[in-house]
């Protein structure tokens, strides 16, 4: 296990090159296109509460029957906030949004807390303000027309969403794509590097000899770089200059 190791360490160092080159151009790549070509999508939110009806408000007591009524209530409400009868009003009323209801609906979603009545309508879009319109528009239409549908009136509006509210966009992520992408690239340009390790079948050194052959090897021709010729001739003179006494044991 440690030769096979130590064998693909030196496949990864032979072909470092090719890794580092893959590695550097998919993350720049990516950061590019996150920085400069993606648009950037702000979501806004607002909350609203199934509470007690207007008929019953005057009431002092609490009445659990009717808080458990309204939280059961709270799934039916969720589906019906994304029906066209919701949306189609909000069109309606709303005509500066400028987006249909089916537009409308994919933009839209509409979550809660396990037994509470309280439901968070959010929005995404490119532009903040426009994700603010869209949300304050579903929420005071859907609290309107509710007593229509279900003859009741027991939607209130904690909170709407403000233009104010600064945020910064939910995606993209620049860091986390960039991250992913050095990952993603980095096992993808090692994979490269044993690929092609593995359809390279020449020989290099004298194990391969050994194991393509079968034969040991009695001796090995060096590569010699021309850099190194002209050093070993500049030393060999410096030697024999002056020094008629030197011998060359190699000799």
């Amino acid at each position: 296990m440690e030769l096979e190791l130590k064998e693909y360490v030196r496949i990864v160092r032979r072909r470092l090159w090719i890794i580092i080159s893959l590695v550097l151009i998919s993350t720049m790549t990516t950061g590019i296109i996150s920085y400069y070509f993606i648009q950037p999508v702000y979501t806004a939110s607002a909350k609203l509460i199934v509470n007690k009806s207007e008929d019953n408000k005057g009431k002092e007591s609490f009445d659990y029957g009717s808080v458990s009524i309204d939280i059961k209530l709270v799934n039916t409400y969720k589906e019906i906030i994304k029906t066209p009868a919701i949306m189609d009003r909000v069109v309606e009323r709303y005509p500066e949004i400028n987006l249909s209801s089916e537009a409308l609906i994919s933009k839209v979603r509409v979550s809660s807390v396990n037994e509470t009545q309280v439901m968070t309508i959010s929005a995404q879009d490119q532009s903040q303000k426009q994700a603010v319109r869209i949300v304050n528009a579903i929420s005071e239409v859907f609290q309107s027309e509710i007593s229509t549908i279900l003859k009741v009136d027991n939607v209130t509006i904690l909170n709407r969403a403000k233009e104010s509210d600064r945020t910064a966009p939910i995606s993209p992520n620049p860091t986390t794509n960039i991250g992913i992408s050095f990952l993603l690239s980095l096992l993808v340009s090692i994979g490269i590097a044993l690929l092609l390790e593995y359809m390279d079948d020449t020989i290099k050194t004298e194990k391969d000899i050994e194991n393509y052959l079968g034969i040991p090897t009695l001796g090995v021709i060096t590569k010699i770089k021309p850099k190194d010729v002209v050093k070993g001739k500049s030393a060999k003179q410096q030697r024999v200059v002056g020094d008629t006494k030197y011998v060359n044991v190699n000799q």
